[in-house]
Parts: structure tokens; C-alpha cells; sequence
């Protein structure tokens, strides 16, 4: 583990980051708007999880072999705009034709899916670790490695904490507008536009 005030510096700076909502806290909100509480804790496992998968790439160092790959970067963002893209023509199109059914299995594994590629599919997450991390190792402390994994763990950990609370949040606010169904139709629009400005800005910016 890194020295206590390094530990201590990279919880407040992680604290810091995690609270600024970025694009998966929109995803996570529109998530648990259009499929309620538990649509959006499924998505937040899966963000979580393909966060962990990042976390042991960086650890590994293969974050940074693709992060020094123009192609591969290319690659990862304008994949991940494409999956934004389907999950935002998915969610415009009629509710007969396209319903994402939280609370059964199919429903649950694809939004836990849906997190995973989210997260895995956008190389700035990745580079987040490989610009992020390095800082707050101590080669003192032992493995370089090990350091790497204890952080992003910690990491993983506070954004699971604010994840949720949006997740919570943004839920309950859906329980509300799904009681009229003009309102739902509405939401649908909404969420679909949501993801297609996220597949604009993952593609662009």
C-alpha cells in the first residue's frame, strides 16, 4: 500500500473527481430514469466492473501499450460512440419494439452488460488510470502493481458510493414521470437523445 498521506491525497482527489458528474453519471441517470432503481444499479454494476477490468489493465500495463496506440485509441472511442448510438436508436424506437424490462433476467444482464461496455468501450477511463494512478505510487511502498490494484479499488469503491446515490435519486424521480404515459413517451425521447449526445461527444470531443 502507498504511504498514508499519499493514500490520503489520492482519496481526496478521488472524492473530487468521482462527485463532478461526467458521461456515466448521464448514462447512469438516464438508465434508472427510463428503467427504475434497479435497471440503474445493474447499469452501475457494470460500470463498476468493467472500472475493476481497467484497473487490473493498468496494473498490468497493457492500459498503457494502447494508450501509446493512436489506432487502438481511434479504435475504443469510435466503438464505444457506436454502442452510445444503438442504445439511444434502441431507446427511440417504439416501446412495443424496444422495452428494456428491468425486472426480469434478460433485462438485468443487459443493463449490467450495457455498464460493462459503456465503461470498457471509452478510452478516456483508461487513460484516466494511466494518467491518474501513477502519481500516488510510492516505490517505497512495494509493487508498483499492487499499488496500482489497492488504488483503484479505493477508487472503485467511492464511485460506487456516488454512482449509487445518483442511481437512487434519478429512480425515484423515474417512479414519478412513469405514471403518465405521455410523460413516459416523453422520457423515452429523452433518454434516446441522452445517449446519442453521449455517442456525439465520445465520437468528437
Amino acid at each position: 500500500m502507498p504511504a498514508e498521506t499519499m493514500l490520503l491525497t489520492f482519496l481526496v482527489a478521488s472524492l473530487v473527481t468521482v462527485a463532478i458528474p461526467g458521461p456515466s453519471v448521464l448514462f447512469l441517470m438516464a438508465r434508472s430514469i427510463e428503467g427504475g432503481r434497479m435497471a440503474g444499479i445493474y447499469s452501475m454494476l457494470g460500470l463498476e466492473t468493467g472500472a475493476l477490468i481497467h484497473v487490473g489493465a493498468a496494473a498490468a500495463g497493457l492500459t498503457a501499450l494502447v494508450s501509446a496506440s493512436a489506432p487502438a485509441l481511434a479504435v475504443l472511442r469510435y466503438a464505444g460512440a457506436a454502442y452510445l448510438l444503438y442504445l439511444g436508436v434502441r431507446q427511440l424506437r417504439p416501446r412495443a419494439d424496444a422495452g428494456l424490462g428491468g425486472d426480469g433476467a434478460v433485462g438485468t444482464h443487459r443493463h449490467f452488460r450495457d455498464g460493462i461496455l459503456v465503461d470498457l468501450l471509452n478510452p478516456k477511463t483508461g487513460l484516466f488510470f494511466v494518467a491518474f494512478l501513477p502519481q500516488f505510487i510510492d516505490p517505497a511502498s512495494g509493487p508498483a502493481a499492487l499499488q496500482a490494484c489497492a488504488l483503484g479499488l479505493c477508487f472503485v469503491v467511492i464511485a460506487v458510493l456516488f454512482d449509487g446515490s445518483y442511481v437512487l435519486l434519478a429512480g425515484r424521480l423515474g417512479g414519478f414521470i412513469h405514471r403518465s404515459p405521455r410523460a413516459r413517451q416523453r422520457l423515452d425521447r429523452v433518454t434516446g437523445g441522452v445517449y446519442v449526445a453521449l455517442a456525439g461527444a465520445a465520437a468528437f470531443v
